[in-house]
């Protein structure tokens, strides 16, 4: 089993991050779609054995309404409401899924985080969303995790085995219910507790990590840290797997 630790997003400038880590989730991929030269840029600036996953444009699965909109630099949205996000099968979402394989391609990354927002329910709606968007798009080979939040475990169970998805779950808090035919886990940590993103994870939260993990029978193991301390946690979390493996 291969264990890759990294962070969701830099959290200090590149060179600095490059020399303690060998993974990144990208999040500006979600805010807005980034030029093919920018992510062709960072894959040339990084070591050659970095790893690159990236987080789905927002496009796809989020409603204009929510606010991470604003920051997508796009003009009238009222426009495209009902035409984007929820997994909506577009030819505006399909041009957006179209920019994701690009920018895989140009990250040389093997994996998107598709991550669905609360408001997307496993209703009878939202279920046929889901099933039209995997059925219409074209991977590249590319492995897809998926973020859903508050379905029942038995769809998600469904959805994952027909379309090969891997789910993604914050593994101190739940347990994900398939990791692909390709044995992938693909885990994000975003805090315990009311605090949450303001969590600082102890060590013996981070020895109960691993000791899920080495109970997972896994080619490979993708830990992501979304905290405020996500770095720190993260370096913690390296040095405790490099000891105890």
């Amino acid at each position: 089993m291969i264990i890759k630790i990294g962070c969701c997003g830099f959290q200090k400038k590149r060179e600095i991050y490059y020399e303690n880590f060998k993974l990144v989730e990208l999040q500006e991929t979600f805010y807005k779609i980034p030029s093919i030269d920018r992510m062709m840029q960072l894959r040339k600036e990084a070591p050659k054995d970095f790893e690159f996953t990236f987080k789905c444009f927002q496009g796809i699965t989020h409603e204009v309404s929510s606010p991470t909109w604003k920051r997508s630099g796009i003009k009238n949205l009222e426009e495209l409401k009902n035409k984007v996000g929820s997994l909506r099968l577009t030819k505006e979402v399909m041009e957006y899924w179209k920019e994701q394989i690009k920018i895989s391609k140009a990250l040389n990354s093997k994996i998107c985080l598709i991550q669905l927002p609360s408001s997307f329910k496993d209703n009878e709606e939202g279920i046929k969303n889901a099933e039209n968007f995997f059925y219409g798009i074209e991977r590249n080979k590319l492995e897809i995790a998926i973020e859903l939040r508050g379905w029942n475990r038995e769809n998600i169970l469904k959805l994952c085995k027909k379309f090969n998805l891997i789910h993604c779950v914050d593994p101190l808090k739940e347990e994900a219910t398939y990791f692909g035919i390709n044995k992938i886990a693909y885990f994000r940590l975003h805090g315990l507790g009311k605090t949450m993103y303001k969590y600082k994870y102890t060590d013996n939260d981070l020895k109960n990590l691993l000791n899920i993990i080495k109970k997972l029978e896994l080619n490979e193991v993708y830990i992501l840290f979304n905290n405020i301390y996500m770095y720190e946690d993260a370096l913690r979390f390296q040095r405790i797997v490099s000891s105890n493996l």
